[in-house]
């Protein structure tokens, strides 16, 4: 079977983690965010979970979370792993080095695995998550995130244009990202059972484009690409797309408007006392009569 394409550099971006590090906290708005909701999803399921992972922990957002939570107690051990081992330093807990591509757990091996704004980055998506099935005990639950297909949509838009007017070309500027629907089948393909998608689209505004991909940068996720565009944005490119986000974006208040999506997931490892979904054809009532209305044909015209 042949091996995935490699979409990122893997190596580049913990490099660019690494970079970011040190200030990731003054950007760290959107990791906060989904960690809440990881745990505001945990808080529903009324069970423990003895030994835990946080995948992509950067600077532990989600335990911080937890910490403020009234399940906190259901987690036993909660160890934290990163791509970068300076997201990990200078923190105390069980913390390890790890690539999300190659996890060094043992099969069934983990009541919960959570990640959240970090599978994005992996170059074969659908493996990483059946790593992660592999990795639960039965019936262990994953909670994740990544960003999903809206994100940055008006910086796409504005780099596209002004590097087409200014250098009669566009190069790779900015990820491609799944959409829930994507999502949710990620999560099937991976063998997990009861999957859930959803989606939070955060309207994020900015005094202007430059702004925003200083934050990028400083998340640790701009682009990294392997087909990126290789020559560096001109200031010229950089203040057409600054210009074209202003025309575009701008609100009421002089401010500009970035979207970022966040898709979470939610799945659990198959066990046999898990519940089943009905066999097709088992239903007791027709769609027809619970909707107080009359069943027609494909081809029969509704009334008038």
């Amino acid at each position: 079977m042949s091996a995935p394409p490699r979409l990122f550099d893997r190596a580049l971006h913990r490099l660019r983690l690494d970079r970011a590090a040190p200030g990731y906290g003054a950007a760290d708005f959107l990791k906060a965010r989904a960690a809440r909701d990881a745990v505001e999803r945990l808080e529903t399921i009324m069970r423990s979970f003895p030994l835990a992972v946080d995948l992509g922990a950067r600077n532990g957002a989600f335990a911080a979370a937890m910490a403020e939570s009234d399940a906190r107690e259901r987690i036993g051990a909660l160890i934290e792993t990163d791509l970068s081992a300076r997201m990990l330093a200078g923190r105390a807990g069980m913390r390890a080095q790890a690539d999300e591509e190659r996890l060094p757990f043992a099969d069934e091996s983990l009541d919960l695995i959570v990640s959240t704004l970090a599978l994005h980055w992996t170059n074969d998506l659908v493996g990483a998550l059946i790593q992660i099935r592999n990795a639960l005990k039965p019936d262990g639950l994953f909670l994740g995130a990544i960003l999903g297909g809206s994100t940055l949509t008006e910086l796409r838009q504005c780099l596209v244009q002004a590097e087409s007017e200014i250098s009669n070309g566009a190069g790779l500027r900015v990820s491609p990202f799944a959409d829930v629907l994507d999502a949710a089948g990620l999560l099937q393909r991976a063998g997990f059972a009861l999957p859930v998608a959803d989606t939070d689209k955060v309207a994020v505004r900015y005094a202007n484009a430059l702004e925003l991909i200083r934050d990028v940068r400083a998340m640790g996720e701009s682009n990294v690409l392997t087909d990126r565009a290789r020559r560096p944005l001109s200031r010229a490119v950089l203040a057409r797309t600054a210009a074209l986000y202003q025309e575009r974006f701008c609100g009421p208040d002089g401010r500009i408007a970035a979207t970022f999506e966040i898709v979470s997931l939610t799945g659990w490892a198959p066990h046999p006392d898990q519940q089943q979904p009905l066999r097709p054809g088992s239903a007791k009532m027709r769609l027809a009569d619970a909707l107080h209305t009359r069943e027609r044909s494909a081809g029969e015209k509704s009334g008038g």
